[in-house]
């Protein structure tokens, strides 16, 4: 169970972490969740090229490790980074000191200053602890969930998530994940182009 758009009590009850930016701007943030791994990355990579548009990449430190050539290609792409914690932990369910380990660990990988909770779900002890290890970082969620990890959806509907919730100032997620990749593959593209004709900037958060 999931919400493509997210709700204003959530948004009230968790207020220092980012949810959308710049809301009297037509500009929208794409984000990509997971990588970096083989072909699903590249094909994002390339898709985004051929829109002259930017994103940010909140990377798990497993895969960067694993797979270090597709993490500098997002580099030198001119993208930008994010902390995802180490191993995809879901913070709701892991003990504190652990899961600040674990994101200090994908952080000297990293070497950013923004991050996000992976599944959103993350205690607000957790996230003091992080602000208390670098109170610099952004903790930053979505506005706007595509759907695209959820096997049961259509590529249309996918798609449709997208364009029907989108605000100026959203930040869109998507994956770039074996899972997801399906209805990525249809729904991005079609995204970009109609978000570029609508004359949206797709800027770096």
């Amino acid at each position: 169970m999931y919400l493509v758009k997210s709700p204003l009590l959530l948004k009230w009850y968790y207020p220092k972490l980012t949810w959308n930016k710049n809301r009297d701007q037509k500009v929208i943030y794409l984000t990509f969740d997971d990588g970096p791994i083989p072909d699903v990355t590249a094909f994002v990579l390339k898709t985004l090229k051929n829109f002259d548009a930017k994103a940010t990449f909140f990377c798990i430190g497993d895969n960067i490790v694993k797979h270090p050539d597709i993490f500098e290609q997002i580099k030198r792409a001119g993208h930008q980074i994010g902390n995802h914690t180490f191993n995809h932990l879901k913070g709701w369910i892991t003990e504190d000191q652990y899961y600040l380990d674990n994101f200090r660990q994908c952080q000297e990988l990293t070497g950013t200053s923004l991050f996000r909770p992976p599944y959103g779900r993350i205690k607000k002890s957790q996230a003091s602890g992080i602000r208390a290890l670098m109170p610099e970082m952004q903790l930053i969620m979505w506005d706007v969930l595509s759907g695209d990890f959820d096997t049961g959806l259509s590529p249309q509907k996918c798609y449709q998530n997208v364009i029907r919730h989108t605000r100026n100032g959203s930040i869109i997620v998507f994956h770039d994940s074996l899972k997801a990749f399906d209805r990525l593959e249809y729904a991005l593209p079609r995204c970009l182009q109609y978000f570029k004709e609508k004359g949206f900037e797709f800027a770096l958060l």
